[in-house]
């Protein structure tokens, strides 16, 4: 019987392991952690968003870079994605925002039918494995001392370089670097920024900020925010974070649904007696949160159409990018140039890379963990093809 090893057992690993092994490989999984899918868990806290209900072609435009993620998602597109997690038992329904969940939410049910198919298939799952060196053999320190393994095939699912308590740390960095692999710095992904706020906006921390549009570079994207204790944070930050990264500043239009003149017109039909926080309350409609960041980033703010105009367009200077640790994602790592349409090392043959580890990014809504499902299977099934033929 051919041999593989996977190496991290999150979503992209665990993919593999079911391919190789629904192929009728032995297959061992090695993991750092005294558990599996740790990240998928987390993930999984605020509900598991798997995919997205869109268009084939919208879904893959979302992936950077998208002409070498697009074959890979076209071959596990949402919809396969939302009949695999059925096939675990696993209902799902579409939310307003065409996001794809499990009707329960949580990630563990999902994850523990995955870990009994996986057993069904023989898959042997090593916890408190971490790999440490990689020459002929692929060699882990565990509980049990040094342990040396010589697969036919290998997939690499060893995460990025953010959440390192939950494993992924990019420690593997070091090692594919001393065997001449071609790697992207990391850089973060999905982020917030940071802000140092007035004492003023302690009062709003915590408070979503609804219906707006927000920009930084060429990135735009209309959705909600959350101001933070630390900043800004949320799925529209996350959104324009490319841009953010890349030191473009951010703006904020607080009224995407009104133009300046509508603005200006509804401000000037208030009583000019009104204090200014009325007539924004009253004419315009904004939230206390919405007024908050109008005072805490152009305090004093001016009259009439200028202030029409900034409400269009509100400048939020912040100080970066949060840490990398604590972002959602990672751009960076494995280049494309080093693998081949497989995912195969091309001066590594019968080892493979997948998942987060590969140097592409994609937004928070489903693309990230379809992304690292649709790596794992297309790797894998070329592992398979190869143990085929080896």
């Amino acid at each position: 019987m051919k041999t593989a090893l996977i190496i991290g057992a999150g979503p992209a690993g665990l993919m593999a392991a079911e391919v190789l092994s629904g192929a009728g490989i032995a297959v061992t999984v090695a993991e750092a952690k005294p558990s599996v899918g740790r990240k998928l868990l987390m993930a999984g806290k605020s509900g598991l968003n798997l995919t997205k209900n869109e268009d084939l072609a919208t879904f893959q435009a979302a992936f950077r870079p998208a002409d070498w993620l697009a074959p890979i998602v076209a071959a596990f597109p949402p919809t396969a994605v939302t009949n695999w997690a059925e096939g675990l038992g696993q209902a799902v329904f579409t939310g307003s925002s065409l996001r794809i969940f499990p009707k329960e939410m949580k990630a563990s049910p999902l994850l523990r039918a995955w870990m009994g198919r996986l057993a069904q298939n023989g898959v042997q799952v090593n916890t408190r494995w971490r790999w440490v060196a990689w020459d002929q053999r692929f060699t882990f320190d565990t509980p049990e001392g040094r342990q040396n393994l010589t697969p036919d095939v290998c997939v690499l699912a060893l995460g990025g370089a953010s959440w390192a308590r939950l494993g992924s740390d990019g420690a593997w960095a070091e090692i594919l670097a001393g065997k001449g692999i071609a790697l992207a710095p990391f850089q973060p992904a999905n982020m917030g920024v940071l802000v140092k706020w007035s004492t003023h906006m302690a009062r709003h921390f915590g408070a979503p900020v609804k219906g707006v549009t927000l920009r930084s570079g060429d990135h735009t994207h209309k959705g909600e925010f959350v101001i933070s204790g630390r900043g800004l944070e949320g799925g529209g930050i996350y959104a324009v974070s490319r841009g953010l990264r890349d030191g473009a500043p951010l703006t904020v239009d607080l009224m995407p649904d009104w133009d300046a003149a509508k603005i200006t017109a509804r401000l000037a039909a208030q009583p000019a007696k009104q204090s200014l926080a009325n007539r924004l309350r009253k004419a315009l409609r904004l939230d206390p949160a919405k007024i908050a960041l109008l005072q805490e980033f152009a305090r004093p703010l001016p009259q009439g159409a200028d202030l029409a105009r900034l409400i269009k367009c509100l400048p939020m200077p912040h100080e970066g990018p949060r840490p990398i640790d604590e972002a959602i994602s990672t751009a960076g790592g494995v280049a494309q140039a080093a693998l081949t349409d497989g995912l195969m090392f091309k001066d590594h043959p019968g080892v493979y890379a997948v998942g987060e580890m590969l140097d592409w990014e994609a937004p928070t809504g489903g693309y990230l963990i379809t992304g690292c499902l649709a790596t794992g299977r297309w790797a894998a099934h070329d592992a398979v093809k190869r143990a085929a033929t080896s």
